[in-house]
C-alpha cells in the first residue's frame, strides 16, 4: 500500500469510497457537490487535499484534509475533514497510516494542531482515535505534531 495524492485516473476508485462514506454518515449530495468537490481535490489552488491509500489500482482510503488560520495560535492549524478506509481493507492500518501521513505532513508545513471530529457513536473510529489523540469536550481530536 502506498499514500500519496490523487491524480484524474483515482475518480472512479475515490467516487466508490466517497459514496460509502456518504451512506456511512445517512448524507445524500447532489451529484453535482462531489463533482465539485473532485475538481476542487484536484485543484492545486484549492485549500482542500486529498490523500490516497492505494494498492495495485485499487483505492482502499482517503483523507480529506486543508490547513487554516488559527486565532489560537500565531500560524496554521490542519483539519482532517473527511476519512474513509473501504469495509474490505478496515484492519489492515490504513487509517492509522492516513493519520500518520497527515501528522508528517502537519509536521512538514508547520502546523500547530491537527484536529478531526466523529459522531460520538462511531466506536470503531473512536478506537482508532483515542490511540493516537486526545478528545476534548466536543469529540474533536487534536493532535500537536
Amino acid at each position: 500500500m502506498i499514500l500519496r495524492d490523487p491524480t484524474p485516473a483515482d475518480q472512479a476508485g475515490w467516487l466508490t469510497l466517497w459514496q460509502g462514506f456518504l451512506d456511512f454518515y445517512q448524507t445524500p449530495l447532489p451529484p453535482a457537490t462531489t463533482a465539485a468537490t473532485w475538481a476542487r481535490l484536484l485543484d492545486p489552488a484549492s485549500p482542500l487535499t486529498l490523500r490516497l491509500a492505494v494498492e495495485g489500482d485499487a483505492v482502499l482510503g482517503f483523507a480529506i484534509h486543508r490547513a487554516h488560520p488559527s486565532t489560537w495560535v500565531p500560524g496554521d492549524d490542519g483539519y482532517l475533514e473527511d476519512l474513509f478506509v473501504a469495509p474490505t481493507a478496515r484492519g489492515q492500518g490504513i487509517a492509522r497510516a492516513l493519520i500518520a501521513d497527515l501528522t508528517a505532513i502537519a509536521r512538514a508545513k508547520g502546523w500547530h494542531r491537527l484536529t478531526w471530529h466523529t459522531d460520538a457513536d462511531n466506536l470503531m473510529a473512536r478506537a482508532l482515535y483515542d490511540q493516537l489523540a486526545t478528545a476534548d469536550p466536543i469529540l474533536r481530536y487534536r493532535l500537536n505534531p
